[in-house]
């Protein structure tokens, strides 16, 4: 699944944010966000990722914990819980979007972790824009 990092510019802002919204689910810590419609597909997304949007790339992904329905006073809403861990990925054009997509198995960007050769120390400056220029 992707998701558009709204108002986060740089992967440090998302990193800033989700360590302001630490619980813990599962007993593990998570990150909650929360969307207006629980996915249709939301069974099968459990153990997935969700891969976030940050100018325009897909640059990083949280494993998917579970869903959750709420009560509020708007109506229902519901709860995606993600792994706190925020796992660099190969950097992947993608246009921004409102809510989530589906991301295709095929479609989803390697790790940077690990492997022949460790991106994840490099800062991401540099990642966006040896992707950009089809380097990596």
């Amino acid at each position: 699944m992707t998701k558009t990092a709204v108002q986060c510019a740089h992967l440090s802002v998302l990193e800033d944010r989700n360590r302001g919204r630490l619980h813990e689910y599962g007993g593990r810590a998570a990150n909650p966000i929360f969307t207006r419609y629980r996915p249709k597909r939301a069974d099968e997304l459990v153990g997935g990722s969700l891969f976030w949007i940050i100018a325009h790339q897909l640059t990083v992904r949280q494993e998917i914990l579970g869903f959750e329905e709420r009560q509020t006073a708007k109506g229902t809403e519901c709860c995606i819980w993600l792994d706190a861990e925020m796992v660099p990925v190969k950097p992947r054009r993608k246009r921004a979007h409102q809510g989530w997509r589906y991301l295709e198995d095929r479609n989803k960007p390697a790790d940077m972790l690990g492997g022949p050769v460790d991106l994840g120390n490099m800062p991401q400056s540099l990642v966006r824009e040896l992707a950009g220029l089809g380097l990596l």
